[in-house]
């Protein structure tokens, strides 16, 4: 989660899943959530630049243009977990709590959050928060819409968050309680995510089945949905009864271009202003361009081989680790991801870490598999895993060249040491269904995945191996991992939490349930005429495009 490779989904959601400074207004920074710190600011040594931000605004504009590599199927909040539906919903919908661009959490619509009790969490609302559709925003609202999460007849991407919610129910005018099973450390991260949103009940049951698809949203965000033009173009208008500072932008216009070529060419031009998960084959042609400004932040992202199917050859231990050692990640990191990234085996990132010491931080990464490549150690694996010959699928897709040479990579890798491995080719606008149709991913064995966190926890990521889980799509299922979850999920003091996602971490690393490949920045793309877009992952949730301005 460039063209982006596959990204998570949420479980966090994914998506995952999720930071502090409370802004101006209530909300005092709790000491026992991660959400109290951002990410390290020297998580490791790199070999591009990160950027913290882009200049501020000189001035409003009438509109700016935005690329997509995909359509979302539906912009409906339970189901917002891909790059496309998020980067726009960010703009349209909010949230109870707000992820900053320093990946710190705030107050959204909820001026206030509280913790009365270890299984009790409070959220005292905005008065005077307008709907799109006019309406205001009540208590009423907000209990609609986390039920929505909940409802499994919606099947939201989202329902993880919510399975130690024993009620939600409104306790003043302005006043939610939601009331947890056990403790719950990731909820509260959570509701600064899509998890979180608050649309108008009214509005929702007004649309019906359409909502999502045809008409308004009726959230609260700086922008309003426009015109959604099937197959080209979406169009969002500056709410001008928005409770918060005023867009910059009257207009935002974000068009679908799913081949890489074309999108490159469309910044390269003019005739697109900007976008993030800019193609990796495209790095040094914008750098050198003259006509912009090529940024990398924190993405908060993996690049993985998802493994979805453990019935056949990939289920023996050898096999997953003889590819993981026979890998070439140096060689795809600067391929796949024009240089911009570091190979990793660490399914998490440091960054992820940040409400860790240094110690637990360091333990987390302690004794991890090394990333060099050993295709002799790898052939005597598959050989004594009498796996000689084997066939395998991986999925591929032309969505960009961190996801096909990682396919590609794979393949050569599975060919060195003796495997046969298929590629099976899936059209860019058909790749999220990887993550929501069991039937997509029918006859595939691995894809690539580039997971980002949604909060900054490394259980965003760690508790996607939970049987049962949303993206635990091989069935992976260890009752002593599941109960590591629960007791770290439990626990909401940082340090004593992340001692817990260590043992977690060593043990998916040890199990291969997927094949970490590398860390990987967020990249945006800004021409000359536009400014200040945050430049990390928190565009998934923050209202980003409300920032951009006149760079002059």
């Amino acid at each position: 989660m460039t063209t982006p490779s596959p990204p998570r989904v949420g479980g966090r959601r994914s998506v995952a899943r999720r930071r502090v400074a409370a802004a101006s207004a209530a909300l005092t920074c709790l000491a026992l959530l991660v959400a109290c710190a951002g990410p390290p600011r020297n998580a490791g040594s790199r070999t591009w630049v990160v950027s913290a931000g882009t200049p501020r605004a000189a001035h409003a504009i009438d509109s700016f243009s935005w690329a997509l590599y995909a359509e979302p199927p539906t912009l409906d909040y339970t189901v917002a977990f891909d790059y496309p539906q998020n980067t726009i919903l960010s703009n349209v919908c909010e949230s109870l709590m707000r992820w900053t661009p320093g990946l710190t959490t705030e107050p959204g619509l909820a001026r206030k959050a509280s913790n009365p009790d270890p299984r009790t969490w409070v959220y005292d609302l905005r008065k005077g928060v307008r709907f799109h559709d006019g309406r205001t925003m009540t208590a009423d609202d907000v209990v609609f819409s986390l039920q929505r999460q909940r409802d499994p007849d919606n099947a939201a991407a989202w329902a993880q968050v919510f399975e130690n919610v024993t009620g939600i129910t409104k306790t003043g005018p302005l006043q939610v309680t939601v009331r947890l099973k056990r403790p719950d450390s990731q909820f509260p991260q959570y509701m600064a995510t899509a998890a979180g949103v608050v649309a108008s009940k009214a509005g929702i049951e007004e649309a019906g089945r359409d909502y999502g698809t045809s008409g308004g949203l009726a959230c609260t965000g700086p922008f309003e949905l426009g015109a959604w033009h099937k197959g080209q173009s979406i169009e969002l208008d500056r709410f001008d009864r928005y409770w918060g500072a005023e867009a910059k932008s009257a207009r935002v216009v974000f068009r679908f271009l799913t081949d890489p070529s074309v999108r490159t060419n469309a910044l390269l031009s003019g005739e697109i202003d900007g976008g993030y998960l800019i193609p990796t084959e495209s790095y040094a042609r914008l750098r050198q361009s003259g006509k912009g400004t090529l940024y990398f932040g924190e993405g908060l992202s993996t690049v993985n081989v998802d493994i979805t199917n453990m019935n056949g050859p990939l289920g023996d231990i050898r096999v997953r680790r003889a590819l993981s050692l026979a890998l070439d990640r140096s060689g795809f990191v600067k391929a796949g991801l024009g240089g911009a990234g570091s190979t990793t085996t660490s399914l998490t990132t440091r960054a992820a870490w940040a409400g860790a010491s240094a110690g637990t931080r360091n333990a987390a990464f302690a004794g991890l598999p090394p990333s060099k490549r050993d295709i002799d150690q790898a052939k005597a694996l598959i050989k004594e895993a009498d796996a000689e010959g084997k066939t395998l699928t991986m999925a591929t897709s032309s969505i960009g060249q961190d996801v096909s040479l990682l396919a590609t990579a794979v393949q050569a890798a599975g060919t060195q040491i003796g495997l046969n491995i298929r590629l099976r080719s899936i059209a860019p606008n058909a790749f999220t269904a990887l993550f929501t149709d069991p039937g997509a991913r029918e006859g595939i064995d691995m894809f690539p995945l580039t997971y980002y966190d949604s909060i900054t926890d490394p259980l965003d990521l760690l508790t996607n191996f939970k049987t049962g889980a949303y993206l635990n799509f091989a069935g992976y299922s260890d009752p002593q991992y599941d109960r590591l979850v629960d007791r770290a999920t439990s626990v909401y003091a940082p340090e004593q939490r992340m001692k817990i996602e260590t043992e977690l971490q060593q043990r998916a690393a040890r199990d291969l349930l997927w094949i970490p490949v590398a860390e990987w920045p967020t990249a945006m793309y800004l021409n000359k005429r536009i400014t200040g877009a945050p430049t990390t992952i928190a565009y998934m949730y923050y209202p980003w495009a409300a920032d951009v301005g006149a760079a002059q």
